[in-house]
């Protein structure tokens, strides 16, 4: 058994990775390789309005909200997620998320480790 606390691992600055605009996100990956090679579960929180581009996973991803107001969408809906929503998302499904604007919002990221992501970019 391994306990991680919340505050034993530095989150990662990724607000300059080419899949995140709008603002400041952060990563804080909690347990996956090497512990696990079955999850990878992270912590990610976007500040004030940031927001991901349309992108895939080639695993299936659960978010699960822990604080404030963002959105997740497919190509068909955009749908408000609040603390302790849950959002399914399948493998292969075009998505985004990201804070409301004005908002902040973290989200528990599930995927697979060995899960690729595919950035899709802004859309026409």
């Amino acid at each position: 058994m391994h306990v991680v606390g919340k505050n034993e691992i530095e989150p990662d600055d990724a607000s300059n990775a080419p899949l995140f605009y709008g603002g400041k996100v952060t990563r804080q990956p909690l347990v996956g390789d090497p512990e696990t090679e079955q999850y990878s579960f992270a912590w990610v929180k976007f500040y004030d309005g940031a927001k991901n581009y349309f992108h895939t996973h080639t695993s299936d991803q659960i978010l699960f909200a822990t604080h404030g107001k963002g959105i997740v969408a497919n190509e068909e809906v955009e749908v408000e997620m609040n603390e302790g929503d849950t959002a399914f998302i399948p493998a292969g499904e075009k998505h985004w998320h990201g804070a409301s604007d004005g908002e902040d919002f973290f989200h528990i990221s599930l995927t697979r480790p060995d899960s690729v992501t595919e950035n899709l970019g802004p859309q026409k």
